[in-house]
């Protein structure tokens, strides 16, 4: 899959397959902190991510 990572600036290539909630945990990843795109669509934690596709980790800014 061809993954970028915002927060690092980084474009990277990886086997995987898996959910969102999966793939996060393997980069150790907080799942509160990154929006999940996948090719193009938002996905939730439960989704099935497969070789071929694109994600992107957005991350999520908050203040107060």
């Amino acid at each position: 899959m061809k993954l970028f990572i915002e927060r690092e600036n980084k474009h990277n290539e990886m086997d995987f397959k898996g959910s969102v909630k999966e793939l996060l945990q393997k980069l150790e990843i907080n799942p509160e902190t990154v929006l999940v795109v996948k090719n193009d669509a938002l996905v939730q934690e439960d989704e099935a991510l497969q070789n071929t596709d694109v994600v992107k980790l957005i991350s999520v800014i908050s203040g107060g």
